[in-house]
């Protein structure tokens, strides 16, 4: 069996996949330090521009400002793609897909007015700061939630589906008991009470009149209390099962990250790290 190469990037790109990529080395703590003063800066412009008073004498200011910061995320966003053996795995994973929804805003509000503002979305990068300040008990327990939600999805879509079949029914039983005067004026309308009650929200805008549609509604009440802690069973289950890891290294080949602390190559795709 052969033995995984390190890489077949050339020289320039494995020290830009270890700036950009490595959190460990000094300059990728440099590197993913001033990218987070660059996303809070551009949060803070975008809100800036929101406010009509400081739009009003400094819009086109904070427009040149905000096409800066989108120009410098493109760059960095190029950056990361051609850094990689595998672009696709960046592209596609979840900071890929934030990454590339982070600049579209700006480039969109050409045709859109007041798109740009959805610049803000920038705060999910955020996130990269457990990994910046090498936070292990943050990072270990962000991998774990990841790893648990991910095990509890099957679950998790098995019980929405019976929700919504619960909803459907207990919606379509209160349409049947009260009356069109007491807003019940159709099914849908009936299920969408129904949504209202069993999360407990409870808006207050239809309520049953009748003493059995009341006998309905303090029982969907007592369910929705029940219903609510169901996810957080399937999902504590599993965070009980996943271990922690407090390596950031990211895989030069599949970026992915979550090794061992002593680890030499991949554990997702084998390749030498």
């Amino acid at each position: 069996m052969s033995i995984p190469t390190k890489s077949n990037l050339s020289p320039w790109q494995d020290k830009l996949h270890e700036i950009i990529y490595e959190a460990d080395t000094k300059a990728g703590k440099y590197f993913d330090i001033g990218l987070l003063v660059a996303i809070l800066l551009s949060i803070t412009n975008a809100m800036l521009e929101s406010v009509e008073s400081i739009s009003e004498l400094y819009g086109a200011e904070i427009r040149i400002v905000e096409w800066g910061f989108t120009a410098l995320f493109t760059v960095e966003y190029i950056a990361r793609i051609i850094s990689i053996r595998k672009p696709l795995k960046y592209i596609f994973s979840f900071y890929g897909i934030i990454d590339l929804i982070s600049i579209i805003p700006t480039y969109l509000g050409i045709f859109i007015t007041g798109s740009q503002s959805l610049a803000t979305i920038r705060s999910i990068r955020l996130l990269r700061v457990f990994r910046i300040l090498k936070l292990a008990q943050f990072i270990g327990e962000a991998n774990v939630l990841i790893k648990a939600l991910k095990a509890s999805k099957p679950k998790i879509i098995v019980f929405l589906f019976a929700l919504l079949s619960l909803t459907f029914i207990l919606g379509t039983l209160m349409y049947i008991i009260e009356t069109p005067e007491n807003g019940f004026t159709s099914i849908p309308r009936s299920i969408y009470w129904a949504i209202v009650t069993l999360t407990t929200v409870g808006y207050g805008d239809i309520a049953p009149q009748t003493v059995l549609g009341q006998t309905l509604a303090s029982i969907i009440m007592i369910i929705g209390y029940a219903i609510i802690a169901v996810p957080t069973g399937i999902v504590g289950a599993e965070l009980a099962k996943t271990d922690t890891h407090s390596n950031t290294q990211a895989c030069p080949n599949c970026s992915l990250e979550g090794h061992d602390d002593d680890a030499n190559y991949c554990k997702f795709c084998g390749h030498h790290l």
